[in-house]
Formats: structure tokens, sequence, C-alpha cells
């Protein structure tokens, strides 16, 4: 015969207990590692991207240094191609956590870090154009190409402007998509959420201070206003791998509905 206790605890367990609802909601921890390596190989595939070619091509463009350096063209095309193609994953895998908080603002940062991972590989267009005209220059000797030199400044201007201006501000509106979404509903600490909110927009402001300076390089005012989001995704992508996404959080959102549209 069942007691009183049998029966009460029976009761605590229901479908519409929260505990009940807490495990039974997904935990999305593959999602959370996903999402977390894809941090560490953009950070990474960022950073590298400069090293084949020893550094920022900049005017006027070396013609025959850059035809006699195919291999790191190559290198750094493919390294870029990696660039953005992880930049656009982050968003897109951390869409089916987020589109259950506020499916609007997920897709947002999922189109504007494609448009940024699309400019990147402009940028990628722009070199492998800029060293297909250098070759052809140097092919020609003497007699020279017309026009090569305004053509090659403006593959090199084209390049600068998708990396160092549109790029990184279509990235920075996607980023903030997402951290304000994290932040809202506590997928992650606060702490960490809203340190990604204050690094990209200081990261705007460096971008912003490139334009208008055309510094494009790795000029110290850039460098040091873009260390606090390139600490805080190393940090969050750590935190994800490890710790995975907040269990009380996805419980929450399972009780409310799908979020908001």
């Amino acid at each position: 015969m069942r007691t009183d206790r049998t029966r009460t605890k029976e009761m605590e367990m229901s479908t519409d207990s929260p505990q009940r609802r807490e495990m039974e909601m997904p935990t999305y921890r593959t999602t959370a590692s996903v999402v977390g390596i894809l941090f560490i190989a953009c950070s990474a595939a960022t950073i590298l991207s400069v090293a084949p070619l020893g550094a920022p091509l900049s005017a006027p463009v070396d013609f025959a240094k850059l035809a006699a350096n195919e291999s790191g063209v190559v290198l750094t095309a493919l390294i870029e191609f990696v660039w953005a193609a992880t930049g656009a994953g982050i968003a897109i895998a951390l869409f089916p956590v987020l589109r259950k908080h506020n499916r609007a603002v997920a897709l947002g940062s999922v189109a504007a870090r494609t448009v940024s991972a699309v400019l990147v590989l402009v940028a990628t267009l722009a070199l492998l154009v800029l060293f297909s005209l250098s070759s052809e220059v140097v092919a020609a000797g003497s007699a020279g190409l017309p026009s090569a030199d305004t053509l090659a400044n403006l593959l090199l201007a084209t390049r600068e402007w998708a990396n160092g201006l549109i790029g990184p501000l279509a990235f920075a509106l996607g980023a903030f998509m997402y951290y304000c979404l994290l932040y809202k509903a506590r997928l992650i600490p606060r702490w960490l959420s809203g340190w990604g909110i204050v690094g990209i927009g200081l990261g705007v402001v460096a971008t912003v201070y490139a334009a208008f300076t055309q510094d494009f390089g790795l000029a110290t005012v850039n460098t040091m206003l873009n260390i606090p989001i390139g600490l805080q995704e190393m940090v969050l992508a750590v935190w994800l791998i490890a710790k995975g996404f907040s269990a009380p959080a996805l419980a929450s959102v399972a009780s409310t509905g799908e979020g908001a549209a």
C-alpha cells in the first residue's frame, strides 16, 4: 500500500514539475563544445592569416616579391577561408540555443556574421587577383602592363576596406546580438557576456579609428582596443568547452515557451 510520502515524491517528479523539466531539457553540451572550438579556430586563423606573407600588404605593391611568394599567397587564402567559415559557424552553431530566447535577434546575429565572413572572402579574392596581376606584370618584363599600379592599388584598397572597416562592423553587430541574448538569458555568467559586450564596443572604436586614419595595420591603438574582446573569446571558449550552457537558464525557457519572436 502506498504511503503519503511515496505519493508526495511521485507528485514532485510529475511532468509539470521544474525538476522534471530541467532533467528532460536538452543540455546542448555538444553545441557548447563546438562553439568553443570554433571560437578558438577563428581567433587562431585571424592571427595566423598575416604570417604567410610576413606583413600586411601596402602600397605601392612590390609585384616581383608578391609573384615570387605563391605558396604564401595560397596559404593565406586557405587560412582566411578557415577564418570566414569558423566566424560564420559560431553564430550558426549558437542559433538553435539562442532562438529559444529571441528568434529574430538570433537570426540577425547569423546574418551579420555571415556578411562578415563574405567580406573576408572578398578580401581573399582581392589578394588572389592581385597575385595574378603581379605574375602578369613580372611576365611582361620591361614592357609592363598599362595601369597595373592603379589596378593593384584598387585591389589593395578593396582588401583593406573589407577587412579593416566593413567586415569588422558586421562582425561587431553579429557578436553584439548574441552577447546580448547570452547576457539576458544567463546562458553563461553575466560577467562573461558583459565582458563581450564591452569588448565589442572597444573593437568598434578601434575600427572607426582605423577608418579615419586609414591605418589598417597592426597599429598600437587598434591592437590595444581589440585585446579585451580577443581575451574574452578565449575565456568564453574554455568556459563553453568545460562547463557548457547554464542548465537552469535552458530549463527556464522550456517553462515559458520558445521565447520572443
